[in-house]
């Protein structure tokens, strides 16, 4: 398991019905398993593959990531605040990655 440290943003309050934009950086390095070493050795694959967004335990976002995205992958969408609660953050990859974050949210 690897230690990434991530960066969300979102509101932490919300009116019912409003749509939110959610923000979410992880620092990781991406390696896409194609560069070679100095000595022509191939530096093995280190990606995240996926990512999740829960709401009150609903998935609400979901995206696969491909050895083709960027270090420290930024990740930007959009809900509707419905109840209050906890957004929860999953990413999970290769070599047995996983970080999981969460914030709450109140709406009203």
């Amino acid at each position: 398991m690897s230690a990434a440290r991530a960066i969300i943003s979102a509101p932490a309050t919300a009116r019912r019905g409003e749509v939110i934009e959610i923000k979410t950086l992880i620092s990781h390095s991406m390696e896409t398993g194609f560069r070679r070493t100095q000595s022509g050795e191939l530096i093995p694959r280190d990606i995240i593959t996926s990512f999740v967004c829960l709401y009150n335990g609903e998935e609400i976002f979901r995206a696969e990531l491909h050895p083709a995205i960027a270090a420290n992958p930024l990740i930007t969408f959009t809900t509707v605040a419905t109840e209050s609660g906890t957004l929860e953050f999953r990413w999970r990859g290769d070599k047995d990655f996983s970080a999981t974050e969460s914030v709450a949210i109140t709406v009203a």
